[in-house]
């Protein structure tokens, strides 16, 4: 079963036990599902970006169906934006971006939908990694590259990455894991000028947007 990029970090925003949003897994969740979406757009070949702006460079549908509308409305902006405008922008819809993140996991068999909490199907929730590799569920499968010295796959640097900019592993880690493993999550994290881009932009807007939170 394949699993797109931004339903594996929505798992991860997931808790296990209560079904609901990980406590924490707020603001900058909800750019890191739009920096997920934007990186899937480029990893399929669809869109390309530099310092100053995001464009399409092959318009056909991929099947996603957020993707394909991530992938419409970039075409259909009549001016040019960098990343950090995309993020940014895409991240007012990250309710709906959820909603629709969520059913599709519920018709794909990995949650069931109960008394307003997705929880698990299958209590060892296991389905096949998108790499080939054994089954492994997520969280499994990104632990696996933190606690190894191989060169991971640019798409699970870019989970990873996205991971990092949401502060989704201060959420999933005990604090001496985190610490143990921070240095390998910046490494594996700067490989990709994607991801640097990428979470670059989501670090600043969350920033920025906090300086001015209320109190």
């Amino acid at each position: 079963m394949k699993l797109s990029m931004s339903e594996e970090l929505l798992l991860l925003m997931l808790d296990d036990e209560r079904g609901v949003l990980r406590e924490g897994a707020g603001l900058a969740g909800d750019y890191a599902l739009s920096g997920a979406l934007l990186a899937e757009l480029a990893l399929a070949g669809r869109i390309d970006s530099d310092p100053a702006k995001v464009w399409v460079a092959n318009p056909a549908p991929t099947g996603d169906e957020l993707q394909d509308e991530v992938l419409a409305r970039i075409a259909a902006d009549a001016f040019e934006h960098d990343t950090r405008y995309w993020i940014e922008t895409l991240g007012t819809d990250a309710d709906g971006f959820r909603d629709t993140l969520l059913k599709g996991l519920v018709a794909k068999g990995v949650l069931r939908a109960e008394s307003g909490r997705f929880l698990w199907v299958f209590a060892e929730r296991r389905y096949p990694a998108v790499s080939g590799k054994e089954e492994r569920e997520v969280k499994a499968r990104v632990l696996g590259v933190l606690f190894d010295d191989e060169i991971p796959d640019p798409r699970d640097s870019l989970l990873i990455g996205l991971c990092r900019a949401a502060g989704l592993f201060a959420l999933i880690l005990a604090p001496a894991e985190l610490e143990r493993v921070q240095p390998r999550i910046e490494q594996v994290s700067n490989l990709e000028e994607l991801n640097r881009s990428l979470t670059d932009a989501i670090r600043e807007i969350y920033a920025r947007i906090s300086r001015y939170a209320p109190i």
